[in-house]
């Protein structure tokens, strides 16, 4: 799209969550930010911090030089104070790190059935939830992207490739655990969320685990999601 503006005379800018995509592809203007997926300025609720990365981004449009132009924004996103005993989801999870894949299904429907209660206050709370772009519950979703390791699955949505509606789903269900997770206002930094949800969940072992068979998937879409998009580049060393 920024090729196209460009050849209109519109100048544009970006930020970039994956380098290599990026690279790539090439556009005029874009700025890496070394954040998750999902949060291109970084940390909510940090406006100042949000708006050096957005004050970055748009400096490139005095750039004078050849494009294409890719600068790195080196600052992490601020600590938030560290403090875990801010989260409102009490709940002990058991350990799923060594949960065989048979085992895996029914250990993230437990958790589901566990933090259903605190993400219903979190959805009170906001007013809203960003899950349910599937339109089918959230044990559903589970069991949709479990059915990957023994094929490829329908799609749970009409009208949405299959590979589509698996990197919904990964979303839909990491979604879920972490609106439980906050539904009351605490100091957890994102990161230390990311680590307990990919590090100390059903749910997140559950993804971890399907992504080798996701990048030998027969079918083009859920591969893509595989190698680009299903494991945040702070948790890839998880992987295997």
């Amino acid at each position: 799209m920024a090729h196209y503006l460009e050849e209109e005379g519109l100048a544009t800018v970006g930020i970039s969550l994956v380098r290599d995509n990026t690279e790539r592809l090439r556009p005029p203007r874009f700025l890496w930010v070394p954040f998750e997926l999902g949060r291109p300025f970084g940390a909510p609720d940090e406006p100042e911090f949000q708006t050096r990365v957005l004050r970055e981004a748009l400096a490139l449009l005095e750039h004078n030089g050849p494009s294409p132009v890719l600068v790195d924004f080196l600052e992490d996103v601020p600590s938030g104070g560290g403090d875990m005993s801010g989260w409102a989801c009490p709940i002990t999870l058991p350990k799923a790190h060594d949960a065989r894949i048979s085992e895996l299904l029914s250990l993230v429907l437990a958790e589901i059935k566990s933090l259903a209660p605190w993400h219903q206050i979190g959805v009170d709370r906001r007013g809203r939830t960003t899950s349910g772009v599937l339109g089918i519950p959230i044990d559903a979703v589970a069991t949709f992207l479990h059915d990957v390791f023994n094929c490829v699955p329908e799609s749970p949505k009409d009208g949405v490739p299959v590979g589509q509606a698996f990197r919904q789903g990964c979303e839909e269900l990491k979604t879920f655990y972490l609106e439980a997770a906050t539904a009351k206002p605490g100091s957890a930094k994102s990161s230390e969320l990311a680590d307990w949800f990919w590090g100390n969940t059903a749910g997140g072992r559950l993804i971890l685990t399907l992504h080798p068979v996701a990048l030998e998937s027969s079918d083009e879409g859920i591969q893509q999601v595989a190698i680009s998009q299903m494991v945040p580049r702070a948790q890839k060393h998880r992987l295997g």
